[in-house]
């Protein structure tokens, strides 16, 4: 009788643990799809998912944990579509090409994803690095470190000498004839094989530089890189694998040949035309902005020796530019994506680009969206995460005060639930 005992005494204890709530008590909730905040809610968390949002204050049950969350504005946690998690500006950085291994890179990472997390980014879209993304991705989602979930693009495709193209500003002996395994394409057949490619070697989606890039050790950063032939046949090929499509573009002609062919989503979009929004709104294509990107290289190009000439020349008068295209974009009506490029400025201060982007026009509650329930759709996610609702994944974050009021409270978050695990409070 006793062993039967214990055993149901066990058998009970294990079933009050499994029941356990979490309640979070809120004093202000945005859902991340409404334009509208409400007052004094309560959201029911049970195991990794929302169970329901109930008006005014639950009382706790017993073994329920309370979260006093009443003096804060609780939203669904951020989702950020560019960053690079592998790495970090620095006047270094150029020489660590020839310096770093792929286990140094790793290092780096577990405390870059760490800091995103802290910051209140539950999601980030990774469009570019080694290969080290893919296994980073995967050491999160087993629980091996803290850090967000992860979409990657594994490593993005170039042409030959193009922003991604691996060798830029390599001596002769050492430049070689990267092709389409290592993420550079010369033609439709090359484009098919680097998207199986990146598939093969674990990739969610595919990222391609369709102008040059400002960062990169080459002269033209608004230059049209990829013949619409190539940009059709990427698209193609990572339709049929169930990817979307990321381009790179500052210049104008590179993202008509891209949003034309059904690329999903601009990055940076610096030179973008008006002929060039009509089209995306035409095609539903999104701008994903960095403004803070172009805020971070305007200024580290002052600095003498931070950057190397070919560099600092394309920093000093892209950088500025961005924050401009995205107020006419946002007033014109492209669909706009929250993304920062975090890499090119330090990870973990993501949340600058709401301050930009409200300084930009657009209001806090649309740019809170953003970040939430839009990037959430275009991840193919939009039924799971991205909002404050029963049934998804309980990714919330708090800040103090009211970011509809003032955006700049968005950089101090206090409480950070990814999947129901609380990892800041």
């Amino acid at each position: 009788m006793k062993k039967l005992s214990l055993t149901l005494s066990i058998i009970l204890i294990a079933a009050s643990l499994s029941a356990q709530r979490t309640i979070i008590h809120a004093g202000t909730l945005i859902d991340g799809v409404s334009k509208k905040a409400v007052s004094e809610k309560s959201i029911i968390v049970e195991g990794k998912s929302i169970t329901s949002i109930e008006n005014g204050y639950v009382s706790a049950q017993n073994g329920d944990q309370v979260i006093d969350l009443k003096n804060y504005t609780v939203m669904p946690g951020w989702i950020d579509m560019h960053v690079h998690m592998e790495g970090e500006s620095s006047p270094d950085r150029y020489i660590r090409t020839f310096t770093d291994n792929p286990a140094d890179k790793a290092f780096m990472s577990v405390d870059i994803s760490r800091r995103t997390l802290m910051a209140g980014f539950t999601t980030v879209r990774d469009v570019g690095g080694s290969g080290v993304n893919v296994s980073l991705r995967e050491a999160i989602a087993k629980g091996i470190i803290d850090g967000p979930r992860i979409f990657t693009s594994e490593k993005g495709l170039s042409i030959t000498g193009g922003h991604g193209d691996p060798t830029n500003g390599y001596r002769d002996d050492l430049m070689g004839n990267p092709g389409p395994k290592e993420g550079v394409v010369n033609g439709v057949d090359d484009a098919r094989k680097a998207v199986r490619q990146r598939y093969k070697n674990g990739a969610d989606l595919i990222k391609i530089t369709a102008t040059g890039g400002v960062l990169s050790v080459a002269k033209d950063g608004k230059g049209a890189h990829f013949q619409e032939a190539e940009i059709k046949a990427i698209v193609e090929a990572a339709t049929d694998l169930g990817f979307h499509v990321a381009a790179h573009a500052h210049g104008d002609e590179g993202m008509q040949r891209a949003v034309a062919n059904g690329v999903k989503t601009i990055e940076h979009g610096t030179y973008m035309s008006d002929e060039t929004m009509d089209l995306m709104i035409e095609k539903n294509a999104f701008l994903v902005p960095t403004i803070t990107a172009g805020m971070e290289v305007a200024e580290n190009a002052k600095k003498p020796g931070y950057y190397p000439k070919v560099v600092a020349d394309k920093a000093r008068v892209i950088g500025p530019k961005i924050q401009g295209t995205f107020t006419r974009a946002y007033k014109k009506g492209v669909p706009i994506a929250f993304g920062t490029d975090a890499g090119v400025f330090k990870h973990g201060e993501n949340a600058r680009e709401f301050t930009y982007m409200v300084e930009g026009g657009m209001p806090a509650i649309e740019a809170i969206i953003s970040a939430t329930s839009v990037p959430a759709g275009l991840l193919g996610m939009g039924d799971q995460i991205g909002s404050l609702k029963e049934g998804y994944l309980a990714d919330i974050v708090a800040v103090p005060g009211n970011p509809l009021e003032n955006i700049e409270v968005m950089k101090d978050v206090k409480f950070v639930m990814k999947e129901g695990k609380i990892y800041k409070n």
